[in-house]
């Protein structure tokens, strides 16, 4: 196998030999474009590589029709939500009506999950649950409203969802902006901080009780999944910027986005202490979904042509972008796994700070206070 450090320095030169800028080579470098796993699709101690789709790590499973998984996921301007799993009778997805979060929620819907879209966008919502009824006739999907940058949204969402009744046994938070412009979000938080973890923190939090009520009458393990980002390696020099979070003069977007990414990590990882503690059925996990040409690259100029140009020869495709989401959810062999890091539907290995558990414990108390306020 070839060493990271050798792939990443060759995925460099190649950045720079394409006039990439020094912000976006970053992004280029840490994403493993070039990684030996997807050149070769060498698959996997799970028996699955980077080249496998979100079908194919779940064929063959047993039809979901008697439990719940929640997907969060938000792209550009919107969120999909969506629950379901192995134990999924009802799935929530945020950001369904674009990328990799319509094909999690088609293939969730595939596999006889009932997927409830949490949509910012409900004209967006709509029209993804009528192309994937189209194409699976027997499909349960729904949509409800949710902005996760908004901590108002989520409550409004997790009081909606939590008021029905449905069971969830599954929470896939997914929702992400990527090296966006500063801005504050409404509750006057950074934004990439506020939507990739903030809003996940939040929504994890008001649906844990339905998660663990479920987990107990289904005797069924729930699961918590984090779509993480290798550009968790890349934040600010200190991890997370408690002191700094909203400091225009200071703020690099790409620090930013790494940032939110390792608070991905630090965030499942510290969950699934705590639910280990308390003895809880639900494991938490974190995961690289790969780098994935779609639209969450709006904000990134010349790097946007680059990816359209020439992201069909190193990027993956949506249906690979979805996989590894996919198979830490809905995988039976990872039953009682928890405060992992997963990449190319395989164990991974995420960045020191990422398993720092007094970073952690901090991320979790910061965060609190955040969403008291």
């Amino acid at each position: 196998m070839v060493s990271s450090a050798f792939r990443l320095s060759n995925v460099s030169e190649f950045s720079r030999s394409v006039f990439l800028p020094s912000c976006s080579r970053k992004i280029v470098a840490e994403s493993v474009l070039f990684q030996e796993m997807w050149l070769f699709g060498r698959k996997g101690p799970s028996g699955f590589s980077s080249a496998s789709t979100a079908e194919e790590v779940t064929n063959g499973l047993m039809p979901l029709a008697s439990l719940p998984l929640l997907q969060s996921l938000l792209q550009t301007h919107y969120n999909l939500i969506c629950p379901g799993h192995n134990f999924a009778r009802f799935t929530t997805t945020a950001g369904a009506s674009s990328g990799i979060g319509s094909e999690t929620a088609r293939v969730l819907a595939l596999r006889g999950v009932h997927v409830i879209m949490g949509v910012r966008n409900m004209a967006a919502g709509k029209k993804v649950k009528e192309t994937i009824v189209k194409q699976i006739p027997a499909a349960k999907v729904d949509a409800m409203e949710l902005d996760l940058s908004s901590l108002a949204s989520v409550r409004k969402f997790a009081s909606e969802f939590t008021s029905s009744g449905r069971p969830l046994n599954i929470l896939i938070n997914n929702a992400g902006v990527m090296a966006t412009p500063f801005k504050l979000s409404q509750d006057n938080i950074e934004l990439q901080f506020a939507t990739n973890h903030l809003g996940h923190f939040l929504l994890a939090n008001l649906l844990l009780d339905t998660m663990k009520k479920t987990a107990r009458q289904t005797k069924r393990e729930g699961r918590i999944v984090n779509v993480s980002s290798e550009a968790h390696r890349v934040s600010y020099e200190e991890g997370i910027r408690f002191d700094r979070l909203n400091n225009l003069e200071q703020y690099k977007r790409w620090g930013a986005y790494g940032q939110s990414k390792l608070a991905n990590v630090l965030h499942a990882n510290e969950l699934a202490r705590r639910l280990k503690d308390e003895g809880a059925d639900i494991t938490a996990n974190s995961l690289h979904p790969g780098v994935i040409s779609t639209n969450l690259f709006r904000h990134l100029g010349v790097l946007a042509g680059f990816v359209s140009t020439l992201g069909k020869l190193v990027l993956k495709n949506v249906q690979q972008g979805a996989s590894t989401t996919c198979y830490v959810a809905l995988r039976p062999e990872l039953k009682g796994v928890s405060g992992e890091y997963f990449s190319d539907n395989n164990l991974a290995k995420a960045s020191a700070k990422a398993a720092d558990t007094d970073l952690a414990k901090k991320l979790w108390e910061f965060s609190l206070d955040l969403i008291k306020k």
